[in-house]
């Protein structure tokens, strides 16, 4: 409805202007009474600004229009005009402000309006109404002076002179400008891209210069805008004060002119602005008020510029925490602190942080503020650090506080062990107590200034003492069960008492399982066992082996373990170690086996001696030596034997198959071999070595000498005799015959010595045929 009374009444206006007859009037006749005028002119000098005001007469229910010109010199130079609209329904008087780009001291600015009927019919200008600039009589004046200015801005600077002085020159910062002129006398120079001087001084010196040789001066600061607050934020420790802080994404510098103001409205209280510092605000809360709307303002010479945040005071709580107490001890520690400003109605929550270690939270609702806790499972003799932070929401967390340091009392255990031996000629033992002190944690040095021993056996309490530097007592003790505890004695600090029990002696137990290890590539030891125990089992052995006197090693397994892995750094190859493993029984630990072994074996082993023969026929012998082969000081296990056998004297090279043969004594035990198949009365080298799994070690030779075949002989000796005889045997009945056959031809003389040698040569090289080779 409104819409179309406003139309109605535009197509009226336009019909009672166009429908009027001007040619027999003038206009100014006809619009003599509408004339505008200006009711107000201000100059605010350092804005460089003009603000004109004028009356409104609202006479309708359309935007008023108005044409404004700025016009400058005593010429009325225009220099600027617009348009400006005035919303009707509003105020009786409207104000417009201009900004020069020239300082208005320069010269002079005048201002003149008139109005547009329907936005389009002009009325008369009003009068020009002046704002003088400065008017020297005795010396230049130079504008703007003593000033604030925009960095980066684009400021112009002129200078005014006296009367008849003409001006020559104008510099900034000792550099010369372009003059522009102002007027008939006022010059000017622009100065593009203003900055902030890098020294310590932050302005800037603009230089005039005449014909009377005279030279002015006027100094500037430059600055920067206020910049606006970011990341605004409120919150309170005690519902009683509220603190709100903010970013400043630019700070100024400490020489800075330009002084800035900070102020905190709560735009829905009546409390006057708070006057706040750089980045932070506190004031007191406002009784009853929970939604809080504040707004943060930065003022200064060049501007202003605001924030705004709204918040629930209960929904910004961050308590504030006192550590008043911390009480360590071996492995706990007990803290205390109290949450300020009477928080309990709120129930806080609160985190406890150790560390290194964890972070603990609790309800603490106490009404005084006081809460306390007991941290646990910490480590002995290990520097901590503790701080605590609390909130009412489990949200919003308050500061962390300071961090505490602390110590935990330091902890000695024992690691006890102990080695029996009988006493000859009576059922007493001798009880060598071991152990080795172990300090958790490594915060403070604990010295150990003692020791205490207990034992008792059959109703009878015993106590002895040892310094501080001793790890081991000897105690004789009856035959039946004895328990020991050893504890050290510390200046400070605790110390666990470490128990252990010598079983009672059993002449009906059974001996222990007796086991051989293996020697690996890797070396090392890795031992297992029959599950014997529901206690854990101990295993000993002795640092350099079977070697004596015995530095006793031993190391608990616990139970549900029966195999136990021990690298090879521990020991030293060539070292033969016997390993015993005791089983944990309610009377104390019992063998149940020794397993022996290397973990590295070599074979540098000794050397067998007193090789001799024993027996020997033509064609073999029987070669015996003396071996300890269990001697624990053997750098490897004895496997066997190895003999090897080589014909002395042959022309064959030592190690050819042609005059070499071995042969092997599987038994470590068996210390006697039989070699057949020798050649008779021939001459042997025979080297004996023990053998291991390296291999064998270094030998002892023995030469010997198989004894003459001589069955062999005989029979090549009375075969030919045999067969002489046969044949005579065979022939005697024809000797007649035979003697005419095979008689001696007429003058022949054979001699029976002839004939003799004739026959020996002929059982020699019967003999040298049957030989071997």
């Amino acid at each position: 409805m409104t819409s179309v009374r406003i139309s109605f009444i535009s197509l009226l206006g336009l019909h009672l202007i166009f429908s009027v007859d001007y040619s027999k009037c003038s206009v100014d006749t006809v619009w003599q009474r509408a004339k505008p005028s200006i009711s107000h002119l201000k100059a605010v000098s350092d804005r460089q600004s003009l603000m004109v005001s004028w009356p409104v007469n609202h006479s309708g229910l359309v935007d008023e229009v108005y044409e404004l010109q700025i016009g400058r010199t005593e010429k009325q130079t225009i220099v600027y005009t617009t348009n400006v609209t005035v919303s009707s329904g509003g105020s009786h008087e409207h104000t417009w402000t201009w900004i020069s780009d020239l300082p208005l001291e320069c010269v002079d600015h005048s201002v003149r309006i008139r109005h547009l009927y329907n936005q389009s019919v002009p009325s008369p200008w009003s009068n020009w109404t002046t704002n003088p600039g400065f008017k020297s009589k005795d010396m230049s004046e130079i504008f703007p002076a003593e000033q604030v200015l925009r960095e980066g801005s684009n400021p112009k600077f002129c200078c005014v002179p006296a009367v008849g002085v003409n001006i020559t020159q104008m510099t900034f910062r000792n550099q010369p400008y372009p003059l522009e002129s102002i007027g008939d006398r006022v010059k000017a120079i622009s100065v593009k891209n203003l900055e902030i001087p890098e020294g310590l001084y932050k302005f800037v010196i603009i230089v005039c210069s005449s014909t009377t040789g005279k030279i002015e001066y006027a100094s500037n600061d430059v600055s920067f805008p206020p910049q606006k607050p970011v990341n605004l934020s409120c919150s309170t420790s005690d519902m009683k004060t509220v603190k709100c802080t903010w970013d400043v994404t630019r700070k100024q510098d400490q020489f800075d002119p330009n002084e800035r103001q900070h102020t905190l409205h709560i735009q829905n209280s009546g409390r006057a602005p708070i006057r706040c510092k750089l980045s932070q605000c506190t004031f007191t809360a406002v009784p009853q008020l929970q939604e809080y709307n504040i707004r943060v303002v930065v003022k200064d010479k060049l501007g202003e510029e605001a924030e705004s945040y709204s918040f629930n005071i209960s929904d910004r709580v961050f308590p504030v925490v006192e550590l008043t107490r911390v009480s360590p001890g071996v492995t706990d520690v007990s803290l205390s602190w109290t949450v300020q400003g009477n928080l309990a109605q709120m129930n806080p929550v609160c985190q406890v942080s150790t560390v290194p270690g964890r972070t603990t939270e609790l309800n603490c609702n106490n009404a005084s503020g006081l809460c306390e806790v007991r941290l646990e499972h910490l480590l002995p003799n290990t520097d901590y650090y503790t701080s605590v932070r609390c909130s009412v929401n489990g949200r919003l967390w308050g500061k962390w506080t300071r961090s505490i340091s602390f110590t935990t009392d330091p902890l000695v255990t024992l690691d006890l062990w102990r080695r029996i031996q009988p006493l000859s000629h009576s059922d007493s033992r001798q009880v060598t107590l071991l152990w080795n002190p172990h300090v958790v944690g490594t915060a403070a040095t604990v010295k150990v200034q003692g020791y205490t021993v207990q034992w008792s056996q059959e109703g009878q309490n015993w106590t002895d003492r040892r310094d501080g530097g001793q790890n081991r007592a000897e105690v004789s003790i009856g035959p039946g069960r004895c328990d020991f505890t050893v504890q050290a004695v510390l200046h400070t600090g605790s110390s666990i008492p470490s128990h252990v029990t010598v079983p009672p002696t059993n002449q009906a137990e059974k001996p222990p399982v007796q086991k051989r290890l293996s020697s690996t590539a890797a070396g090392g030891f890795s031992l297992s066992w029959d599950q014997q125990s529901t206690c854990g089992y101990t295993v000993e052995w002795c640092i350099l082996g079977n070697a004596v006197p015995c530095t006793l090693q031993w190391l608990k397994v616990p139970a549900g373990n029966n195999t136990l892995l021990l690298p090879a750094g521990h020991f030293k190859a060539g070292l033969r170690y016997t390993f015993s493993i005791y089983g944990c029984t309610d009377d104390g630990h019992k063998l149940l086996e020794t397993q022996t072994g290397y973990s590295e074996e070599l074979k540098s082993v000794q050397t067998p001696h007193a090789v001799e023969h024993v027996r020997s026929t033509s064609s073999s012998v029987t070669l015996e030596w003396l071996y300890n082969e269990d001697d624990p000081a053997q750098p490897a296990f004895i496997t066997g034997y190895l003999v090897t056998v080589q014909e002395a004297g042959s022309d064959t090279m030592p190690g050819q198959a042609g005059n070499l043969f071995n042969v092997s004594v599987a038994d470590p035990s068996k210390k006697s071999v039989t070699i057949e198949d020798l050649q008779p009365n021939q001459q042997y080298v025979c080297s004996v070595s023990a053998q291991t799994k390296a291999g064998p070690g270094p030998s002892a030779s023995i030469t010997i000498r198989t004894t003459v075949n001589y069955s062999a002989h005989l029979a090549k000796i009375l075969a030919p005799v045999l067969l002489l005889l046969g044949c005579t045997v065979l022939l005697w009945p024809q000797r007649k015959m035979l003697k005419e056959i095979f008689a001696y031809p007429t003058g022949m003389n054979i001699k029976t010595p002839e004939f003799d040698s004739f026959l020996n040569e002929i059982s020699c090289e019967g003999n040298n045929s049957t030989d071997r080779p």
